[in-house]
């Protein structure tokens, strides 16, 4: 390579494109091309990136391997920071193993750093973790190096655990100060911010509180009864009982953990399980059966114990009983988490990352533009959805963390 394609590439690691740009702008060459895309990224023009990039990887030679691995490797970063999470993870590990094999650690372990924040991004924080073990921090750039230090934040803040995601905002913060990049210094600063904002309502006897990630973390070892709204289970220190996929029993123990020490009528509890203002008698025989299902569900936990009016949540070794809830309560709550991040997501990725059918996120979607809460541009194929993040809270908590069988 010649001076003014090396000159540009120092400039692209320093974080300063536009003095590559100046260098390569008018050439077509190989190496020219890959620099101008990678430039073109960090400006964040996606688009004309990938088309820089794919252009590159078709100029260079068959036998310059590397060099194409390299361009896959960088569109697979520009497909994941624009969603596009439908990209060929194959080619992302057909990139990684010829980086390897050439000898190319530093790339092929940016490679590796790529899927574990793409296994973060759709919630298999075991899988990220393992393949963060794997990876040798010396091998990545200091750039990459900051940017998987928020990787293995993001994993412990999903986990709830406060002083692990602290510590690794610190490393972060440390190497964005020592490169001096600010767009990096800037994001690793925004996104330490969300351990000081409440993730969640505490709401007990003696009324509703925020919570920070430390206070949530220590709510979970104290010898408290907690009914968690954010991912639907119930627990003890010693016991915890997900009832995520059965809504009704989930929605009785909210009420009856809301209204502890007291009892809860059953008018109120058959408005708020089967959504309804109007109680017959099949309603009542309803409640009953469902009530029997609660009691089995938490045995061990809590007994339902009925009153003259209703029915009482009694904890059998928890002292108090209290219930969580996330900061704001909607029925979309992990359509606006991912959207939160203020990028531009395609429908099909919201519905890999959550998981579910890519109709059932349209509906949120549609049903979050009529409510003025997220917006949308392009059509077809190219259309994007965004949402300016809420103030306040990490809304990125809400998103639910798989549990092992």
């Amino acid at each position: 390579m010649d001076a003014l394609i090396m000159a540009a590439a120092q400039s692209l690691e320093a974080g300063d494109p536009i003095s590559a740009l100046n260098r390569v702008a008018l050439r077509n060459d190989a190496h020219a091309l890959a620099l101008r895309g990678i430039a073109m990224a960090q400006l964040g023009d996606l688009a004309r990136a990938r088309e820089l990039l794919q252009a590159a990887a078709r100029t260079f030679a068959n036998d310059e391997v590397v060099e194409r691995a390299r361009c896959i490797v960088a569109e697979a970063e520009i497909a994941l920071v624009s969603r596009d999470l439908g990209w060929s993870a194959r080619a992302l590990d057909e990139a990684r193993e010829a980086l390897e094999a050439y000898g190319d650690q530093r790339n092929a372990a940016h490679a590796r750093y790529l899927e574990a924040r793409l296994l973060l991004l759709t919630g298999r924080l075991d899988d990220a973790e393992s393949l963060l073990a794997t990876l040798d921090p010396d091998h990545l750039p200091p750039a990459s190096r900051a940017a998987r230090e928020l990787v293995v934040a993001g994993i412990a803040m999903r986990r709830r655990h406060a002083q692990p995601a602290r510590r690794a905002f610190a490393r972060a913060e440390a190497v964005a100060h020592q490169i001096r990049i600010p767009a990096l210094t800037m994001e690793v600063a925004s996104a330490a911010h969300t351990l000081d904002a409440p993730v969640a309502h505490l709401i007990t006897e003696g009324g509703e509180c925020p919570l920070l990630l430390e206070e949530l973390e220590a709510l979970e070892t104290s010898s408290t009864l907690v009914v968690d709204a954010c991912r639907h289970v119930v627990r003890d220190v010693h016991h915890e009982i997900s009832l995520a996929t059965r809504p009704v029993l989930f929605a009785l123990a909210r009420s009856l953990s809301e209204a502890w020490p007291g009892d809860v009528r059953r008018d109120t509890l058959i408005s708020r399980a089967f959504k309804t203002q109007y109680a017959d008698d099949t309603h009542r025989a309803r409640l009953r059966v469902e009530i029997g299902r609660l009691r089995a569900e938490l045995r061990g936990l809590a007994e339902i114990t009925s009153t003259h009016q209703g029915f009482v949540l009694v904890p059998q070794q928890a002292a108090t009983v209290a219930t969580l809830v996330p900061p704001i309560e909607d029925r979309h709550n992990g359509v606006l988490a991912l959207l939160a991040d203020g990028e531009a997501w395609s429908s099909s990725a919201l519905a890999m990352a959550l998981g579910v059918s890519q109709r059932t996120v349209q509906r949120s979607l549609d049903t979050l533009h009529a409510a003025d809460k997220v917006t949308a541009h392009g059509q077809g194929r190219a259309r994007r959805w965004a949402i300016l993040p809420v103030p306040g809270f990490p809304t990125t908590l809400l998103l639910p963390v798989p549990y092992s069988d």
